[in-house]
């Protein structure tokens, strides 16, 4: 790598982001998966906010905090990063963070002319750039459907394979170098091979499969590889507790969000009937789960 790429690499890592004790603010990343998307399938121009507004904020619905927030956050402050210009129609500079000001100056918005033309000169450089903004804002689980909600194209630059699997089949073994792995078989073992949601204990000889190592406070975000911060879960039940439509109670009981719906018997059976029971789990092995873990995954999180 480059020392041009080097320098993106490093920017795109030190993002000024607010923050509070641990607390999720993606508005910058995702904004910038969304314009590295757009670039990539060939889109020169600028991103007019009018015209993607809607956009930006279904992003932040599906795989931000609970709280309440805006993509006109992001779309003014990435300026100040250096890897973002915004004009107007009278000119150049974002006319601040109020929705109204920035749809009705025309404002629209770009990734920095230096990134553009270290991008088109070396073409690994945007899945550096993607890696770098997945593995420190977001749980794994949730990296495919981040990318393909940002507007990346199966087959496309980015992926290895013939869609976004690629991606956090890559991420995935560099999070295992750190000990993820390690940690999967202790969490498996101490919740028996059983989801601790559901009880799911499938297993093909004596391999545990539709399983999974959980964590609690997600490892981009100091979450530790260990059992007190691990849940074992099945795969279904991992990436709904990542979109935080499953969580905890501080007695360790399911709580499931009310911003979900289900018509169906699965959605039913699956879901909604989990709420009040508590975990599934040997001897005391569910009461590992450390509260602090439990109390960012509710803050952070869930979708109460």
């Amino acid at each position: 790598m480059d020392a041009s790429s080097t320098r993106w690499v490093n920017s795109f890592s030190s993002l000024r982001q607010w923050a509070r004790g641990g607390e999720r603010a993606p508005h910058k990343p995702l904004l910038l998966l969304y314009a590295l998307a757009r670039f990539q399938r060939g889109a020169a121009e600028s991103l007019r906010y009018s015209e993607v507004e809607s956009d930006l904020r279904r992003l932040l619905a599906e795989f931000g905090p609970a709280r309440r927030t805006t993509p006109a956050y992001p779309f003014h402050h990435l300026q100040s990063d250096g890897l973002w210009v915004v004009r107007t129609d009278t000119g150049e500079g974002s006319p601040g963070t109020r929705e109204r000001a920035l749809r009705e100056s025309g404002a629209a918005g770009q990734l920095a002319p230096e990134l553009r033309t270290a991008l088109a000169a070396d073409p690994e450089l945007v899945h550096r750039l993607v890696g770098v903004l997945l593995e420190r804002h977001f749980a794994p689980s949730l990296y495919e459907d981040i990318v393909a909600a940002t507007g990346w194209e199966p087959g496309g630059p980015l992926v290895h394979g013939d869609d976004a699997f690629g991606v956090a089949y890559t991420l995935g073994m560099r999070q295992l170098r750190h000990g993820a792995g390690a940690m999967r078989a202790r969490v498996l073992d101490a919740y028996d091979g059983r989801c601790a949601f559901c009880g799911f204990d499938g297993r093909i000889g004596e391999r545990p499969v539709g399983l999974e190592a959980a964590h609690v406070r997600w490892w981009a975000f100091d979450g530790p590889n260990d059992v007190s911060n691990g849940l074992c879960l099945c795969t279904l039940h991992h990436r709904l507790f990542d979109k935080g439509v499953l969580g905890l109670s501080p007695e360790l009981r399911i709580v499931v969000s009310q911003r979900f719906a289900g018509r169906s018997e699965a959605a039913r059976t699956q879901v909604l009937d989990l709420a009040g029971r508590s975990l599934n789990g040997p001897g005391d092995h569910a009461a590992l789960v450390a509260a602090a873990h439990v109390q960012w995954h509710t803050a952070q999180v869930y979708q109460g």
